[in-house]
C-alpha cells in the first residue's frame, strides 16, 4: 500500500469556533449576532442536515461554507481550502432556496445547467468534450435529457428542481448544499426527493449538506444532524434527538406559547432517565453544545 493510501481522508467540512456578526445598521449600533462558537466536521461522503428555525443562522453559515461571507472569528475549511478556493475550483455544488428569478432568463434547460461550467471559462473560450460530458451526465442522473431544448421559464416545479440540481452538480462538485429544497412539498414528494438526492450522491460519491427547519424532510436525507440556532445545540445521528433538544433550538418559536422557558438540552447518549422530561425554568442564559 503507497503512503498516500495510508494517510486519512480529509474532512469535506471543518468549522472551528466560528462566530460571524453582521455590520451594525447605523452608527452608534451594535453589530447582529448570527453565530457564536460554531464548530462541527463533516466526514467525507456524510449527509448532513442542518435543523433549525428561521433567523437561527443556518444561511448565513452556509454562506460561509460556500466562501460568500467571512466569519468574524474562527477557521472553515472544505476538503482542506478555504472555502472560496474550493468553490472557485467546482468542489461546491449549490441549490439556493429560491430560484424565482432564473425562471425570466430566456434560455434553454441546457444553457442553464451549462452556466457553471461556461462561468469558469475565459469569455471567448468554447466549452470543450469534458465540459459536454459532465453537463449531458448530469441531465441524465437527474433525468431531464428530454428537456434539453426546453425553455427554463416553461417547467413545472419538479422538473425546475431537478434541473436546477443537475446544474448544481455539472462542474462534478464533491460537496452539494442544498438550502430548503423541500420547502412547500408534500410529504410523497419529499421521499421522492430523498430518493433522487440519495441515487445522486451515490453515483458521484458527494457529501450532502441540506439546510432545513423541517424535521420530516431532514430525517429523510440526513445521516447526521446539527441543530443550529446562533449556537450549536446538537450535532450527532438523528436518533439521538430529543424533544428537550428541539424544544431548546426553537425557544423563540414556542415563546409566545409558553413564556420563557429554559429545557435542559443533552443528547440521547447523555440521559439517565428514558423519558428525557427534564423541563426546568431558571433565569441563567447559558448553551449546550454538542459539537464533535
Amino acid at each position: 500500500m503507497t503512503e498516500s493510501q495510508h494517510q486519512p481522508e480529509l474532512p469535506a467540512v471543518e468549522i472551528e469556533g466560528v462566530s460571524y456578526s453582521y455590520p451594525p445598521g447605523g452608527v452608534g449600533e451594535p453589530g447582529v449576532e448570527a453565530l457564536r462558537d460554531i464548530s462541527m466536521r463533516v466526514e467525507p461522503h456524510s449527509r448532513l442536515g442542518i435543523l433549525g428555525p428561521n433567523g437561527g443562522g443556518k444561511s448565513t453559515l452556509i454562506q460561509i461554507v460556500l466562501g460568500v461571507l467571512e466569519p468574524t472569528a474562527g477557521r472553515v475549511r472544505v476538503f482542506g481550502m478555504k472555502p472560496a478556493q474550493a468553490r472557485r475550483e467546482g468542489l461546491i455544488g449549490y441549490l439556493p432556496q429560491r430560484i424565482g428569478a432564473d425562471l425570466d432568463w430566456p434560455l434553454s434547460v441546457e444553457q442553464v445547467i451549462a452556466m457553471p461550467r461556461r462561468t469558469r471559462l475565459r469569455p471567448w473560450l468554447s466549452l470543450g468534450s469534458e465540459d459536454h460530458d459532465a453537463i449531458d451526465r448530469a441531465m441524465q442522473l437527474l433525468e431531464v435529457e428530454d428537456l434539453r431544448d426546453r425553455r427554463i421559464g416553461s417547467l413545472s416545479g419538479g422538473q425546475l428542481q431537478r434541473v436546477m440540481i443537475a446544474r448544481a452538480i455539472s462542474t462534478t462538485p464533491r460537496l452539494l448544499v442544498l438550502d430548503e429544497p423541500m420547502l412547500g412539498v408534500d410529504i410523497s414528494g419529499q421521499q421522492r426527493f430523498a430518493s433522487l438526492i440519495d441515487a445522486v450522491s451515490t453515483e458521484l460519491g458527494l457529501t450532502t449538506i441540506v439546510v432545513t427547519h423541517d424535521m420530516r424532510a431532514l430525517v429523510a436525507v440526513a445521516d447526521r444532524v446539527a441543530c443550529l440556532s446562533r449556537t450549536l445545540h446538537f450535532h450527532d445521528a438523528p436518533e439521538g434527538l430529543t424533544p428537550a433538544v428541539l424544544a431548546q433550538v426553537f425557544a423563540h418559536d414556542i415563546e409566545p406559547i409558553l413564556g420563557e422557558l429554559h429545557i435542559d438540552a443533552h443528547t440521547a447518549s447523555e440521559c439517565d432517565d428514558p423519558t428525557h422530561e427534564h423541563t426546568h425554568t431558571h433565569d441563567c442564559d447559558h448553551d449546550h453544545g454538542g459539537a464533535s
